[in-house]
């Protein structure tokens, strides 16, 4: 039987209580909410903590709203809050599509969006889904709020920007006209990590494409964000040799290792060919054709 290292236990009654305990633990706390990234590993002592502060009660960051020109989410939302979200389900398709390939029912009840994140897998769907979208994080410490992008949130693999007295709060999605989004994954069984994943989002202006996001999971020490892709898709109108190129690119600028998912060359070319596969449907969806 695989039991974790001891550890005491904190029940948080409001994020400034969250913040003052773990000031006052040290850097040997974490937080804890879904805990389905944090238990396995600390059933394999691959964590042990000294000290779990139990988020759960802080229902104040459960939430998914718009406000103004952003879609606002809390770091407590829970996976299938996502799922079910209209708000997200009207400005960004990519959200369902990939939260309904994340693990099972039991996981999307209980895991958190802000657990997801701050566990920083590279293999993770939802980074992935939060760079394509250009989004902003929130972390509060005790001296206030900061905001970080998406892109500078990851410092490496299961490392984030979030420091020993900090705790990730909110994620801040821009909303833009005329986009749309998709997200594909391939994985050996349903609920499975991703073998390679990537998400789109274009767009448009007029008949041209304004703006875009792609970023790949699973190809790399964290998530990738696949600028120089982008830029090859700025300004141009879309078409199956345009999205062809910046999936060429995609394929190109990731960085997949060997293991038992699969080798090098084949990861390189799932990433190519789900890139190409995800930018023609956020291009049907952005200018209102079928999918």
């Amino acid at each position: 039987m695989q039991v974790p290292a001891p550890f005491e236990y904190e029940r948080a009654t409001s994020v400034d209580h969250a913040v003052s305990l773990l000031e006052k633990l040290g850097p040997e706390a974490r937080i804890i909410a879904g805990g389905h990234s944090l238990l396995p590993m600390m059933k394999l002592r691959l964590a042990t903590p000294e000290h779990l502060i139990d988020i759960n009660d802080l229902t104040d960051l459960a939430y998914i709203r718009e406000e103004g020109s952003e879609v606002r989410i809390g770091a407590l939302a829970r996976h299938r809050d996502v799922l079910e979200s209209e708000v997200l389900a009207d400005w960004f398709p990519i959200f369902a599509e990939a939260e309904r390939m994340i693990a099972d029912p039991v996981v999307r009840n209980r895991g958190t969006v802000g657990g997801s994140l701050c566990q920083a897998d590279p293999a993770e769907d939802l980074s992935a889904v939060f760079s394509v979208l250009k989004a902003q994080l929130v972390i509060r410490g005790s001296g206030g709020e900061r905001v970080v992008p998406m892109d500078d949130f990851q410092s490496g693999p299961y490392e984030t920007a979030v420091g020993d007295a900090e705790m990730l709060v909110e994620i801040r999605v821009p909303v833009r006209p005329d986009g749309g989004s998709a997200y594909e994954k391939v994985e050996r069984r349903a609920g499975d990590w991703a073998i390679v994943a990537a998400g789109a989002a274009l767009w448009m202006d007029g008949g041209t494409i304004a703006d875009a996001g792609i970023a790949l999971a699973a190809v790399g020490s964290t998530t990738i964000h696949v600028a120089r892709a982008e830029e090859a898709l700025r300004g141009q109108a879309p078409s199956e040799e345009l999205f062809a190129q910046a999936a060429g690119i995609a394929a190109e600028d990731c960085s997949p290792a060997a293991d038992q998912r699969g080798p090098i060359d084949y990861k390189r070319h799932l990433a190519g060919e789900l890139t190409n596969r995800a930018l023609r449907r956020a291009a049907a969806r952005a200018l209102n054709q079928e999918v």
